[in-house]
């Protein structure tokens, strides 16, 4: 896929508010708005833009507690495992990673309790080790399309 600077510069903008207009973003980018809305279903449709999500902040919705569980599932607990994690709402990502565990997730609870109880659940997957966030001084955030 090729991108051009305006390409970028369309990217930027809308990691930073996918809420913004396209009047606004044809303003900052100096082409019109028909011509910045081609442009984004282009992204759209290669894919580079994957989709618009509200940022919601878990501690207002009581999820007070945030934790980062690594799990050692063998390859052939793989499929069931997917389906166990996909099915509960408090798993917020799940990667498949390198290293002494193979899965690591982000989970939300509203308490220890809850978390405790997820965590007693998992471990018929494997072993796990579980580390709570007290707090979070980068959030998540878009990548540097500079750099493509």
């Amino acid at each position: 896929m090729l991108m051009d600077d305006i390409d970028r510069k369309i990217l930027k903008l809308l990691q930073e508010n996918a809420r913004m207009s396209l009047k606004t973003i044809a303003e900052k980018t100096f082409l019109s708005s028909p011509a910045v809305s081609a442009r984004i279903e282009k992204l759209e449709k290669d894919g580079v833009i994957a989709g618009y999500h509200a940022m919601v902040d878990p501690m207002k919705l009581g999820y007070h507690i945030l934790a980062f569980i690594n799990l050692d599932v063998i390859p052939e607990d793989k499929p069931k495992f997917y389906a166990f994690a996909e099915s509960v709402p408090n798993v917020l990502e799940c990667s498949c990673v390198t290293g002494e565990y193979s899965m690591l997730m982000k989970v939300a609870f509203h308490s220890t309790m809850e978390l405790d109880i997820f965590i007693g659940q998992l471990q018929k997957f494997g072993k796990t080790s579980t580390q709570i966030v007290f707090s979070t001084h980068v959030g998540p955030r878009g990548v540097d399309v500079d750099e493509v």
